[in-house]
């Protein structure tokens, strides 16, 4: 499995050497609240807000891990791990939100409950202090093959590890508790704090035992990755709008500038477009050169979306969607655009937005050739520059849509035009 590290303000592995005060170990105070959040990082927030609260705090958050599953990004967690303060933030690859908090060097974080302080160096978090803190609750779980007893809270759970040996001694007490201390005179220390949406009502942590975390469900009416649903009835006849399930909004080719901001909102950037007449240029050639055209861009990030007017007649003449993938050049600058094309005149059959003929964010390469049939070779797309470190991008072109695919074999952006 790979997984990318990398330092989100410090691209070099070696931390730098003049660090702030302010990172000594278990230094930082983080507020923790069971089923919501620890510090700034909030139970179902995306993954762009994170980035956003670490970039408000580079002296505390300095040094910052990005994992995830290059070849299947959807199998596994994008993970967000603070090695220096001992935790990390999980998120939900499909959604990009959060779904679990959790603390695996608990000496490293010192924690703010109410108004008492546990973890930490100086405050060493026992099966007592969890106690004394959080209150009784019902007897947990123990994983023998693991030795690790998970007591539980509601979206709060607290793992310790105690030897089969210990853990019999308990229960042949008839005690399914766990004792405060054992009779050797030590007192169980948590190895993990997990925090999850307590709405599921589930018991969470590690092991097969235990539930998933899932993220909670997101506020009516909430815009966040609304389906986008794009109509095209055949190859040679472009869908003529994006349509806007939640909002009702329907965009149409060859609206202006004005519609876009009734029904839309003012777009998060404006920009020119640049006329790269090396956008597929010859390896030989390493710098492409740009001149700007008339045309502009209207970018909306949290829709995963870029509109680009014509300069002359200021019509819309593309859309251009994006996945945001980890990975990819452009990831995080963008939210995921939730998008279904379908409608495809395949061998004669029309397909419904129900279709498996549908082409989502998730869809592979090799599925959209199975559907649109094959368009020939692909265009090669450095992302940036050619230092780059994620490499280029395949562009495939049909008659009304293309597709920039990554390496991996998903889809890194669609772009509509009417040809």
């Amino acid at each position: 499995m790979t997984q990318h590290h990398h330092h989100h303000h410090h691209q070099q592995s070696t931390r730098p050497r003049r660090r702030c005060e302010g990172t000594a170990m278990g230094s930082i105070v983080l507020d923790l609240k069971p089923g919501f959040s620890i510090g700034p990082f909030t139970i179902g927030m995306p993954i762009c807000e994170a980035f956003a609260k670490i970039e408000h705090q580079p002296n505390i958050y300095d040094v910052v891990h990005v994992k995830y599953y290059d070849e299947e990004p959807l199998k596994l967690d994008i993970v967000i791990e603070f090695p220096d303060h001992g935790f990390h933030i999980r998120f939900d690859p499909w959604s990009q939100r959060l779904r679990l908090i959790e603390i695996f060097d608990v000496k490293r974080l010192q924690m703010r409950y109410a108004t008492s302080l546990i973890g930490g160096p100086s405050t060493l978090a026992t099966f007592a202090a969890v106690y004394k803190l959080f209150g009784p609750t019902y007897p947990g779980t123990y994983d023998k093959e693991r030795c690790v007893y998970t007591l539980f809270y509601p979206g709060l759970s607290f793992a310790f590890p105690i030897s089969s040996q210990q853990y019999t001694e308990c229960i042949r007490t008839g005690d399914a508790e766990l004792p405060l201390e054992f009779s050797d005179g030590t007192t169980p220390v948590t190895c993990r704090v997990s925090i999850y949406d307590s709405s599921a009502k589930k018991d969470v942590g590690v092991g097969s035992l235990l539930n998933k975390a899932t993220v909670p469900p997101l506020s009516a009416g909430s815009l966040y990755m609304e389906e986008v649903h794009v109509k095209i009835p055949s190859l040679l006849q472009l869908g003529d709008e994006l349509y806007f399930t939640t909002g009702g909004q329907h965009m149409p080719f060859g609206a202006s500038p004005q519609d876009v901001w009734t029904e839309l909102g003012r777009p998060c950037g404006i920009h020119q477009k640049q006329v790269d007449q090396m956008v597929i240029h010859s390896v030989a050639d390493s710098h492409p050169r740009t001149t700007l055209c008339g045309d502009y861009f209207y970018n909306y990030f949290t829709r995963g979306l870029d509109i680009l007017f014509d300069g002359q007649t200021h019509k819309i003449k593309k859309f251009v969607l994006h996945t945001n993938y980890p990975g990819h050049a452009d990831f995080n600058s963008y939210m995921k655009c939730n998008f279904g094309i379908f409608g495809f005149d395949v061998g004669g059959s029309y397909h419904d937005a129900n279709s498996k003929q549908k082409i989502t964010p998730s869809t592979k390469w090799e599925q959209v050739k199975e559907i649109l049939g094959d368009c020939g070779r692909a265009a090669i797309q450095t992302q940036g520059s050619s230092s780059n470190p994620f490499g280029s991008t395949f562009v495939y072109g049909y008659q009304n849509i293309a597709f920039e695919v990554m390496k991996n074999g998903y889809i890194a952006t669609v772009t509509l035009f009417q040809s």
